[in-house]
């Protein structure tokens, strides 16, 4: 696999380079950045082009648009603040504005431009080979400015994406000379690390809400670690599976035979008391109650105290730790206390530790947890899973080509 080191090598000043990024940040109803830690993540590789003279083009798309552009979703926000973190400004070029001349686009050596959401364009994201390769062919099209003497380059840095099959990701790499960015060769040896050699005791701490999301990776985990912690919606399935009522609380009625034939493995530890609310909201009633006494009508949205702890010991003896799913609806504060109690364990810990992206990244940063108490942080939640489950991804693969 190629890296970006091996690029600026061979020479990048005055050269066009199209960076796929991942800055899929959430906004709120304003359409402020509420976590931009992607955009942090994917700013040094686009810095170290940039210093480095060459003319970069940033890929990268926001959201799930249907039907063509949403202005709700543009890139513009992230535009602004990667402009702002690197110092310069980053001008958002809309997709009729696409031109692969240099200077159409008016650029110059330095020069950092973001094209507009690329799933704007539903080529992006098709099944149909020939449709993504027709854009893949406009975006090679746009390195061709400047006609310098190695041709245009691509960089994969956007991890989030590595594990879908989409123009942008993986036929653009088939069509210019590919380089994995920094973001990317990082994040890969991480789970490395993780599948081929963790040091033991390995524990892997899984929350989220179902247990039908998780259930190809907790197969492929379990002969692997020492312990798998199971909070968040989907431990109700589990608790299910031991025969336990689970009142209103999440449940995946289907999924209950494979929960059980999963518990035989001796591994899987669970909750042994819940916070329970009689809502789904901030100013619900709520009580800590057993594991396996929640009351009818009442739903279980945190794991409890004596769940931390538990979890806590277990994670003090580990070596290793995968983090992946929060153990509870940590975004409404009286829900909150069961993943800020297991992410600070882990950070106690002293463990090497991996945070597996998504929704436990953003409750690193939203419950003001210290990120620099974890050894890594994703930025691809979907993607680091289905590299532990042992798929093939994409993105990667044909970097690897």
């Amino acid at each position: 696999m190629r890296t970006l080191d091996d690029l600026i090598d061979e020479g990048v000043e005055g050269r066009t380079v199209l960076v796929r990024s991942d800055l899929n940040v959430p906004l709120d109803d304003s359409g402020e950045i509420t976590d931009d830690g992607r955009i942090r993540a994917s700013a040094p590789t686009i810095s170290e082009l940039s210093g480095a003279g060459a003319m970069v083009i940033i890929v990268a798309h926001l959201g799930r648009p249907k039907g063509g552009a949403d202005p709700a979703l543009s890139l513009a926000p992230a535009a602004a603040r990667l402009g702002e973190l690197l110092g310069a400004p980053v001008r958002l070029i809309s997709a009729k504005h696409w031109d692969a001349g240099k200077g159409d686009l008016g650029m110059a050596a330095g020069d950092v431009v973001m094209l507009e959401n690329i799933r704007f364009d539903p080529r992006e994201t098709s099944k149909n080979d020939d449709e993504r390769a027709a854009l893949a062919d406009e975006l090679v099209a746009l390195t061709d400015a400047g006609d310098h003497p190695l041709g245009g380059a691509f960089v994969s840095d956007g991890f989030g994406v590595v594990h879908r099959k989409q123009a942008s990701v993986y036929d653009v790499a088939q069509d210019l000379p590919a380089y994995a960015g920094g973001l990317v060769l990082s994040e890969v040896e991480v789970l490395r690390t993780l599948t081929e050699s963790p040091a033991r005791p390995y524990a892997v701490v899984l929350g989220g809400s179902k247990v039908s999301d998780k259930l190809a990776v907790i197969e492929a985990l379990l002969p692997k670690v020492d312990a798998l912690l199971v909070g968040g919606g989907m431990c109700f399935t589990f608790l299910a599976a031991q025969g336990y009522g689970v009142g209103d609380s999440l449940l995946e009625r289907e999924q209950i035979g494979s929960c059980r034939s999963l518990l035989e493995s001796g591994k899987i530890i669970l909750p042994t008391d819940v916070v329970v609310a009689d809502d789904f909201s901030a100013d619900a009633k709520t009580q800590v109650v057993a594991a396996d006494a929640i009351p009818d009508g009442w739903k279980g949205l945190d794991i409890g105290p004596e769940s931390v702890a538990a979890f806590a010991e277990v994670l003090s003896g580990a070596a290793t730790v995968f983090w992946n799913g929060p153990m509870g609806v940590f975004e409404l504060a009286p829900f909150a206390e069961g993943t800020r109690g297991v992410a600070q364990a882990i950070v106690d810990a002293g463990a090497f530790s991996v945070v597996g992206g998504g929704d436990s990244a953003a409750a690193v940063r939203a419950l003001g947890l210290p990120e620099d108490g974890f050894g890594h942080i994703s930025t691809g939640g979907g993607a680091s899973l289905e590299y532990l489950e042992g798929k093939t991804l994409p993105g990667i693969a044909v970097l690897e080509q």
